[in-house]
């Protein structure tokens, strides 16, 4: 995979740092400060734009500032301002119908119920680009009650507990977007996919 536009996605503000809902931005957040990169606003692309690497390693990360509903139209633009096509994008997004410390890389498919990939699939006008999802749980196992509890639960923060878990979901999502780029999504897929945490605590 030609890997050029690594997008999180996420809520702008205070309001929504920390949340689950904001797990891709920490992906993001992670990957810029490991590689001692930084962001700059581009009001162009609607979002906050950070490069790393260089030459042939160079990938653009991008956290559209759009809120979640809308992601998709940063998204857009940032592929049309680079001259890039879907097939060299990823995007990494939170997933409730994932345990929390699971992880999915997929080739394309549904927005799976959830509002940033909906709208990106929308302005993208396919669903054929890669995506990561990080498991976040579900709030209740009960469908009546997990409706009731899905805001509170997506837009809460991580607690004490979860920290050290999310820590290493985080540093398994920077081995994978370089295994993405050395080997492709099919073997990177093979490592994420996998993914567990009592192992690598073990």
């Amino acid at each position: 995979m030609d890997l050029q536009l690594l997008v999180g996605l996420g809520n702008p503000g205070d309001r929504y740092s920390d949340t689950r809902h904001n797990v891709g931005f920490l992906a993001l957040d992670r990957l810029v400060e490991h590689e001692r990169g930084s962001y700059r606003q581009q009001g162009r692309l609607h979002g906050l734009l950070a490069d790393v690497g260089s030459g042939a390693r160079r990938v653009r990360l991008l956290k559209p500032q759009t809120y979640m509903n809308d992601s998709g139209r940063s998204i857009r633009a940032a592929l049309d301002w680079f001259g890039l096509t879907p097939q060299q994008l990823l995007v990494i997004v939170d997933d409730m119908d994932l345990p929390f410390g699971r992880l999915r890389l997929r080739a394309s498919g549904s927005a799976g119920g959830h509002n940033g990939l909906r709208s990106t699939i929308a302005h993208l006008g396919t669903e054929a680009f890669a995506r990561l999802r990080i498991g976040i749980g579900a709030p209740a196992g009960d469908p009546s009650q997990r409706r009731e509890r899905t805001v509170s639960h997506v837009l809460g923060r991580f607690n004490a507990e979860e920290r050290p878990i999310l820590d290493q979901v985080l540093d398994e999502v920077l081995t994978g977007v370089d295994l993405i780029r050395r080997q492709g999504l099919e073997r990177a897929g093979n490592r994420l996919n996998g993914f567990r945490i009592s192992e690598q605590a073990s």
